[in-house]
């Protein structure tokens, strides 16, 4: 597995404008596999940003991204597809499941572009769905579940192509205490099966869990405080 290395990475919005923001500044940060790390700070302090950046999903203004020994932040677009295809699941803080498909059909969204034997993706998405209890909802469409329910299905769609690394952009922002521990509790079962997970929260369920190896601190735009769980 590949550890994730930043390199005094900066992220400018509006760059030589008068309304300019440095939403990142400077960050220099080794993420290692087969961890969870919780990048924690209030709204605003760049953790979003800095997160789309590790997953591909935006440029670095300056400095490098590396995954393992390739440096990813500076690779034409269809490269980065590809990385982020092959290498990140995504969740995301409103979990982002297509109303009207069903729980089935938003899970195999995101290998359609693979081009995967169907039969052999069916039986992959069949067994997430199992295994994160959801096998009866599979043909629910997605507006019928639970807020539990939903999350639990954006776990099964982030996992599809089977990624190396989980990002999870404020999972817990729309659950309640109970909600939040289970997702914990899923995030566990998945570190035990070897994945890399990084998430960014405001909410100590997260952060405080001993189920997180590493937090990392932010505060506008810059790295505050680097801690490892002494567990």
């Amino acid at each position: 597995m590949n550890r994730i290395t930043l390199n005094n990475v900066t992220k400018v919005f509006n760059q030589g404008r008068p309304n300019e923001y440095a939403a990142v500044r400077g960050v220099s940060l080794t993420i290692e596999p087969n961890r969870v790390t919780c990048l924690k700070g209030p709204s605003g302090s760049g953790k979003s940003t800095l997160l789309s950046m590790i997953g591909c999903l935006s440029r670095p203004t300056s400095g490098r991204i590396l995954l393992g020994e390739q440096m990813i932040s500076g690779l034409p677009e269809r490269f980065l597809t590809d990385i982020r295809r092959h290498t990140f699941g995504f969740i995301f803080q409103q979990f982002n499941l297509i109303s009207g498909l069903s729980v089935l059909e938003n899970v195999i969204l995101p290998a359609y572009p693979l081009a995967p034997d169907h039969r052999t993706l069916m039986k992959s998405a069949h067994e997430l769905l199992e295994r994160f209890e959801l096998g009866h909802k599979a043909e629910s469409p997605v507006q019928w579940l639970s807020g539990g329910e939903a999350q639990r299905a954006a776990i099964c769609r982030a996992l599809i192509n089977d990624p190396q690394i989980l990002i999870a952009d404020e999972p817990t922002a729309n659950l309640d205490t109970k909600l939040s521990h289970a997702f914990m509790g899923q995030i566990a079962q998945l570190r035990k099966l070897g994945k890399t997970i990084l998430i960014t929260s405001h909410d100590p369920v997260v952060f405080d869990s001993p189920v997180v190896d590493s937090v990392v601190e932010l505060q506008d735009g810059a790295v505050l405080q680097e801690a490892v769980d002494a567990a």
